[in-house]
Formats: C-alpha cells, sequence, structure tokens
C-alpha cells in the first residue's frame, strides 16, 4: 500500500511538473478562497479575544444587565448598529439601578444611558456625539486612564463633563487646555473637569467609542434631553466567587421592579461579549459564506484541470491499463492528483491569510488570531474539495477502455 501511494505521488508530481502554470493557476482558485476564509475567521477571533482581554481587564467581577429583545438574532444585531434606535427601545430607567443597588454582594452599580446630541465649544460645532449619562460608579467599574483634570464627583457632577480624548481634540483642537473651558448642549452649558487619555477601543462590551464621547451625570442627562433610557447597567460584584447567586439575586429584584416583566438579560463571563462579537460573528459568517462561494468555485477549476487531463493522458491511462493497472489504481491516481492540487491551494491559501491578516493588524487593533483549530479545518476542506471535484474526472479516467486509450497520441 505504501508503494502505491509513493507510486501515485511520484506520478502526480510529475503531472504537476509539467504543467507548472496550469497547475499554479489552479491551486490560486483554491487559495483565493482559503486566504478569504483564513482572514475572516482570523478577524472574527481576534474581535473575540479583545473584548475578552479588556473584560479580564476590568476584572471577574462585572455583570451587566441589557435589554432583552423579542426579536429574532439577525434583526437585533444589525439594529444595534444605530445606537440612537436601540437607545430608544430600551426597557431600562433609572428605578432599576435602585433596585440593583439594594442587592447584596455588590460593590458598584454604573447606568449607561447614551443621547446623540449637538456639542458646541468657542471653536467649532459637531453634530452627532455620543452623550455618555452615567454616575460616579462608573469609574470603580471601568477605570479609564485620564490625560488631564479628574473624573466626576459628588462637588461637581451636576455642570460637568468629560472628554474623549479625541473629541477634546475636535471641539478645542487641543487636549492639554481643555480642563476648564464649556461646552454647550442643548442650550444648557457644562464645564470640561476632565480629559480621558487615548483609549482606542471603539469595539468594546460597552459598544461606545468612548475617544469620541461626552460622559455627564446620568440625571443632568434626563433633565436636558427630558427622558433617559438606559442601554446598559453594569455592576461590580464584591464576591467574584458567587456571580451565578448574584446574577441570580439581581435577575429576581429587577423582576420583581418591573412586575414580572423579564424582558432582560444579566450577563457575566464571557456572555458579555455581547453584542459587539455577536455582530462580527454574523457579519464574518456572511462573509465566509461568500469566501466559501469561492472556493466552490476554486474546486470546479480543479475539475476543470483534472478533465484536461485526463483527455491528454489518454494514451498514458491505455498503457497502465494494458500493463496491469486496475481502474482502481487509475481511479487512486487521478484523485491523488486532486487531492495533491487542493492541498497545496490550501496551503497556499492559509500562508497567503495570514499574510494578509498580520498586515492588516498593522493598520487595525486585531493581531492575527492563530489556531489549530481554524488551520485544521481549512487544510481538511480543501481535501474535501479535491476529493468532491476531483471524484469525477478520476471516474472517468478509471471507465475508460484501454484499446481506445491507445490509439491517442499527445
Amino acid at each position: 500500500m505504501a508503494l502505491l501511494l509513493r507510486t501515485h505521488y511520484r506520478l502526480a508530481k510529475t503531472a504537476i511538473k509539467e504543467n507548472r502554470t496550469r497547475s499554479f493557476l489552479t491551486c490560486l482558485g483554491i487559495a483565493i478562497g482559503v486566504a478569504s476564509i483564513i482572514l475572516i475567521l482570523s478577524l472574527m477571533g481576534s474581535i473575540s479575544n479583545l473584548i475578552k482581554g479588556e473584560i479580564s481587564e476590568i476584572g471577574a467581577d462585572l455583570i451587566v444587565v441589557r435589554p432583552a429583545s423579542t426579536k429574532d438574532t439577525l434583526t437585533n444585531i444589525v439594529e444595534e448598529l444605530t445606537s440612537a434606535n436601540s437607545f430608544q427601545k430600551s426597557n431600562l430607567v433609572l428605578d432599576d439601578v435602585k433596585a440593583i443597588k439594594e442587592v447584596d454582594n455588590i460593590s458598584a452599580v454604573a447606568p449607561i444611558a447614551i443621547s446623540s446630541n449637538t456639542i458646541s465649544s468657542e471653536k467649532n460645532t459637531l453634530n452627532s456625539i455620543q452623550v455618555l449619562g452615567t454616575n460616579l460608579d462608573f469609574i470603580k467599574i471601568e477605570s479609564f486612564p485620564l490625560r488631564y483634570g479628574a473624573f466626576l464627583t459628588e462637588n461637581n457632577e451636576e455642570n460637568s463633563v468629560v472628554l474623549g480624548h479625541t473629541l477634546s481634540l475636535a471641539l478645542f483642537n487641543t487636549i492639554n487646555s481643555t480642563v476648564g473651558k464649556t461646552v454647550t448642549i442643548m442650550g444648557e452649558k457644562f464645564m470640561v473637569v476632565g480629559v480621558l487619555d487615548e483609549i482606542d477601543k471603539s469595539i468594546n462590551f460597552d459598544n461606545i467609542d468612548f475617544d469620541n464621547a461626552l460622559i455627564m451625570n446620568i440625571a443632568t442627562l434626563d433633565k436636558i434631553t427630558g427622558s433617559t433610557q438606559i442601554q446598559q447597567i453594569n455592576i461590580k460584584a464584591a464576591n467574584t466567587d458567587s456571580l451565578e447567586i448574584i446574577s441570580k439575586d439581581i435577575e429576581n429584584a429587577l423582576t420583581n421592579q418591573k412586575l414580572g416583566d423579564k424582558s432582560f438579560s444579566v450577563s457575566y463571563g464571557d456572555m458579555i461579549t455581547h453584542p459587539a462579537s455577536s455582530l462580527f460573528t454574523i457579519v464574518s459568517g456572511m462573509l465566509a459564506t461568500v469566501a466559501a462561494i469561492s472556493l466552490v468555485v476554486g474546486g470546479i477549476g480543479v475539475m476543470n484541470i483534472m478533465l484536461v487531463s485526463v483527455a491528454e493522458r489518454n494514451h498514458e491511462i491505455g498503457v497502465r491499463k494494458a500493463v496491469g493497472a486496475s481502474s482502481r489504481n487509475i481511479l487512486m491516481q487521478f484523485l491523488f492528483e486532486s487531492l495533491i492540487l487542493s492541498l497545496l491551494g490550501g496551503l497556499f491559501g492559509l500562508i497567503l491569510g495570514y499574510i494578509l491578516a498580520f498586515l492588516l493588524s498593522i493598520v487595525t487593533p486585531f493581531a492575527p488570531y492563530i489556531s489549530w483549530e481554524i488551520i485544521l479545518i481549512t487544510l481538511l476542506t480543501t481535501l474535501v474539495i479535491g476529493i468532491i471535484f476531483g471524484i469525477y474526472p478520476a471516474l472517468k479516467a478509471a471507465s475508460k477502455n484501454p484499446i481506445d486509450s491507445l490509439k491517442h497520441y499527445r
């Protein structure tokens, strides 16, 4: 058996070498599909790790409450792309925050409410800026570094705001002299008491780009906008060993507060990565489907080339059958050649995909995600492509009559 496999490999190697250009183009068709899938899966894995790493940095004591959706997952996630619609339909209110604070083993509770507003400074006016309403516990849960000034305190929380790094530049063309200046939101003036350091985490479990956001007291936001609907509530547990129990207590407290309405979700651990990771999982799945189509097209290319190869090697098939080769031997010979072409294309695509992922990581925060599972699944997929699209040409070669085949010459 080993000798037979070596023979098939040698014959396939010879056939591929004799038609280098044709073989390269065939492998390229497979490689493009594989590279596309590798790039998408690497991006998806990187985003997932990015959010999980962020949660790990915050701590294992984090619990998040979000409004639940009765819609299907795809519709829900797509709506979360447009934050305004999502926030307007939230069923979380400030009374829910008070109910959560009464639960045992909780050290901090920070609501997050978002309003999209026009913000003016003495120099510039910006439209559709995310205004984040929260409370003093926010900095206890997510300790964002401050570049200048301080966060909201009990003494200044009603008339003060904190700016993101990029927003400060856009409003005042600077960050080092922003503290003490005023901004105007819906006709109300607020003093800037702090500027966040550059965070560069536009993708996070809060679904907020903090570099381009303004942070203010949630009660003040409610006052100037007329109504506040909360996107989510971040909770810091006092005991990390009892997260499940604390989460259940929070769920019971909110159910009682809402008179039996359970239209909310309580998450901790890996479950917190929604909605950001869920969004990219869905988008990546759709892109991977498109990439898989290109892989099928590459497989059709393999079948086409193998059919051409069978037609060109009629005489060789006749000679081999005349000296004792069985139809099974001929089938295995051409199927082996198809597998090698697919596998070479898969290996080339694997390398190309990770090169593209590395180049993408230079201009984005997404480091290449390398997984043995991805590599193994990719190689197995290329082998399956080689079998599926190589079986018909191999069967056609095996079924040829040796006498008719000997009449043909290259």
